[in-house]
């Protein structure tokens, strides 16, 4: 292999890395491995410790050791059955013995050759008179000195494998040149980044891979907090669409309810922002019932009140009718002008809508994506407020804010963040959260239990409505496309025929058209439907205070975010509410993570164990939130190095803006940003 520079590695193909080719290239492709850059940045998942050796007496039952040892037997192979072969043999670690059993691998077997030494890695079992390995890995000693690394694999494409390659191309690159200077590596106590990925793949001892994770978490996260600053300088624009008034004590008293203290707060740092010179770019983030709409009539009055208009976009039609209809009622008598415009408005209403916007005559206007069609002006736009943002793209948040002159922007959502993550999907937003709930506001009883409750809760259920109340049933799959899991639609159909009958029942899944959602949503929502069969699409769905239980089948399949979300639809209301998580799964992970549903009504202390446990990369289940793909940072776990990598970001930015003494950072921040959705 020709020897290559650093400037070479994103260029090089990994197909050209000898002992690869074009069909074993593939194999690396779906790992994401495409250039040699993307194969040294392919980093170890954990690693085996092969160097501390432990004698076969010493060795802890049930434990994976190393035992070096003598083969002192030749192999015995017999078949045990067709397509099952056993090979036995025994080894000795100068004192004792050990009898190793390998099943079907026939290439070890041939390959181990009587009186050699050997390093046995794996499990010891242990009776009163003998020890035994089952299936351990073996090398010859003079091949397994030293920590081994362990990637992430394919069936067809080994951890060893994957080894070799990297190993053949870090013995090809010379050097690898720093992206950092030497000065911040000294203030930071960073090694250079030649050590620390050669130490990250093959380390010489343990100590060496901490060092060499501490300064490639510390660039990672360096990279993301440089990249996130240049985004944050270029969404602070001026504009001359300040509030001339505070107005929110006159809003108050519109209010039948005293707000919370965190309303007040966040509504007090939206005027200030409003009122800075710069748009406010911010993001509202509070659990399900924390008051958020309240906060946006809040800071639209003052900025109606300052002679602007306002626009507030939401993702489904009955939600956006919602917000219209509770902010109709609340600015009754206040002379503001509030209108709705979604794809179910009739054509002739449209035009009057869009001809009294471009007039000024209507101070707000509530709706859908039909919002951001390109017929629709304002006279002066001066705030965009979006409702559960994660559900639109950034280029329909940015479309919409392109129809006014850098108009303020407000964004809420009701999925918990933690604060960490927050700043990282929401990058170009200052954020506040509403960390009280309203008083008068009902907590949830949730209970976990097996499919053997099922004619418990069926029962449960019907007198709740009997009683008047309604209820919702969830289900994890819409088509019958996994044998243990029954379909909504086929379980509605068994509920409908078989349980309730009598009962009116509705379905919703995201396989239905727009109408045919909405139109489920509204039965439900007036009453007419009385338990309501879904996927997760009534995940954000609109506010019905007559329902009170949610009952949630193969709750083990959904995250525990979407498990809140869907929680916080029952309990709007004044009556008792419940939910049911029905669960066969015995697993102690889901087990655990129930019981973390079941013990508290907090989102975001959710939302932690949740990201603890599933990774950013699931928190979401889709990537549409923008979340860069961080390699070997944890953005919980590396809180003190992100704070020192905000510090660092600052200080390079303020010595050099454009960062011109860094090309290959500049480089890594453009990668990084490239496959987001800033």
């Amino acid at each position: 292999m020709v020897e290559l520079k650093s400037n070479e590695l994103s260029s090089y193909n990994i197909q050209y890395i000898k002992g690869v080719g074009e069909k074993r290239a593939q194999l690396f492709n779906k790992l994401g491995i495409y250039s040699v850059r993307d194969l040294i940045t392919f980093y170890p998942r954990k690693y085996q410790d092969w160097s501390k050796n432990v004698s076969v007496l010493d060795a802890p039952e049930g434990e994976v050791v190393a035992i070096k040892a003598t083969m002192v037997t030749p192999v015995k192979e017999s078949l045990i059955r067709k397509g099952m072969t056993l090979y036995k043999c025994n080894f000795s670690d100068g004192q004792n013995v050990i009898h190793v059993t390998l099943f079907n691998n026939k290439y070890l077997a041939k390959a181990l050759r009587t009186f050699d030494e050997y390093i046995l890695y794996g499990k010891v079992e242990k009776s009163f008179t003998s020890a035994s390995m089952t299936s351990p890995q073996i090398e010859k000693l003079e091949d397994a000195d030293g920590i081994h690394p362990i990637y992430s694999a394919t069936d067809k494409l080994n951890s060893r494998a994957i080894a070799k390659v990297v190993k053949t191309a870090l013995d090809a690159i010379p050097h690898i040149d720093d992206t950092l200077t030497e000065e911040i590596r000294q203030r930071y106590n960073l090694c250079s980044l030649d050590f620390a990925i050669r130490e990250i793949h093959f380390p010489t001892d343990s100590k060496n891979i901490e060092i060499a994770r501490h300064r490639l978490i510390f660039e990672e996260l360096l990279t993301l907090q440089l990249g996130l600053l240049k985004l944050k300088d270029k969404k602070e624009t001026q504009n001359d669409l300040q509030l001339k008034t505070d107005c929110t004590d006159e809003f108050c008293a519109l209010l039948p309810f005293e707000l919370t203290n965190a309303q007040k707060r966040t509504i007090a740092e939206c005027v200030a922002d409003m009122q800075s010179g710069n748009a406010m770019n911010r993001l509202i983030q509070g659990d399900v019932g924390s008051g958020k709409t309240a906060v946006a009539a809040a800071v639209m009055y003052s900025a109606v009140k300052s002679g602007y208009q306002c626009a507030m976009m939401a993702p489904t039609e009955i939600l956006a009718t919602q917000h219209f209809e509770s902010l109709s009622k609340l600015f009754d008598g206040t002379g503001l002008r509030v209108a709705l415009l979604t794809g179910s408005t009739k054509a002739k209403e449209k035009r009057e809508i869009k001809a009294a916007l471009m007039d000024g005559e209507i101070d707000i206007i509530i709706g859908t994506h039909a919002l951001i069609q390109n017929d629709v002006e304002f006279r002066e736009l001066a705030l965009v407020v979006t409702d559960e943002q994660h559900r639109f793209g950034v280029e329909q948040r940015a479309t919409l804010a392109m129809k006014g002159k850098n108009p303020h922007l407000m964004v809420m959502s009701a999925t918990p963040i933690p604060r960490t993550l927050g700043l990282i999907i929401y990058g170009d937003l200052d954020i506040s959260i509403l960390d009280e709930l309203p008083p008068g506001r009902q907590e949830i009883r949730t209970d976990v239990v097996t499919s053997a409750y099922h004619s418990r809760i069926y029962s449960f259920i019907k007198k709740a409505v009997d009683g008047g109340n309604q209820a919702y049933i969830v289900c994890s799959l819409v088509d019958d496309n996994e044998s243990d899991l029954v379909s909504a639609k086929e379980y509605a159909e068994e509920l409908q025929t078989k349980v309730f009958t009598g009962y009116n029942l509705g379905l919703l899944h995201g396989k239905m058209k727009a109408k045919e959602k909405d139109a489920v949503m509204s039965a439900f929502a007036r009453g007419d439907v009385q338990i309501l069969v879904s996927t997760t699409v009534v995940e954000v769905g609109v506010d019905v205070p007559n329902a009170t239980i949610m009952l949630i089948e193969n709750a083990d399949r959904f995250g525990l975010s979407a498990l809140h979300q869907l929680r916080g639809r029952v309990g709007r209301g004044s009556d008792k509410s419940y939910c049911i998580l029905v669960s066969d799964n015995n697993g102690d992970s889901a087990k655990e993570r129930l019981q973390v549903m079941k013990s508290t009504n907090n989102g975001f202390k959710i939302a932690d164990y949740d990201l603890k446990t599933r990774g950013p990369g699931d928190f979401f289940g889709k990537r549409q939130h923008g979340l860069p793909n961080l390699i070997i940072a944890d953005m919980l776990g590396d809180m003190d190095t992100l704070k020192e990598c905000q510090q660092c970001a600052g200080e390079m930015l303020e010595d050099d803006i454009r960062l011109d003494k860094y090309p290959a950072l500049c480089e890594n921040i453009n990668n990084m940003f490239r496959k987001t959705d800033y």
